[in-house]
């Protein structure tokens, strides 16, 4: 097979069987025709046809924030407190604001974290006491 660059593609020829009894140096590449032959070229132009290829620091600096690990997790409440999250998801679509109950929790989880110890000690006493784990059904 023959390789002939033609612009930038590299084509590849299929070499032809000869029937004739040529001598095998005149099928040398030495000797072929001109469209076998490569064309040779200067590293500077090979270099400036190349884009440059970018530093590793900058292909690091794109994937720098990374997201948050999320958990999973699973809790047990009463039905009235569940009730409540579903109820202000209805108000929330109202208002045209689309949440989820997982985002209502996490806004919850944000608000505990601006209260004093105070604020936070009567929360939890305001709480009805669960029972830890599983409910039987």
């Amino acid at each position: 097979m023959a390789r002939t660059r033609t612009g930038s593609a590299v084509v590849v020829k299929k070499a032809t069987v000869s029937r004739s009894k040529k001598p095998l140096a005149a099928l040398s590449p030495t000797a072929a025709s001109p469209e076998v032959m490569l064309p040779v070229v200067a590293l500077d132009e090979q270099q400036a046809a190349t884009p440059p290829a970018e530093p590793a620091e900058k292909k690091k600096d794109r994937h720098k924030a990374k997201k948050p690990k999320l958990v999973r997790d699973s809790f047990t409440m009463p039905e009235d407190e569940y009730a409540v999250l579903g109820e202000m998801k209805k108000t929330c679509l109202k208002a045209g604001v689309a949440v989820k109950k997982s985002e209502l929790l996490r806004v919850a989880v944000s608000l505990l974290r601006k209260m004093d110890m105070g604020e936070l000690q009567q929360a939890l006493d305001a709480l009805t006491p669960v029972k830890a784990g599983r409910p039987k059904t």
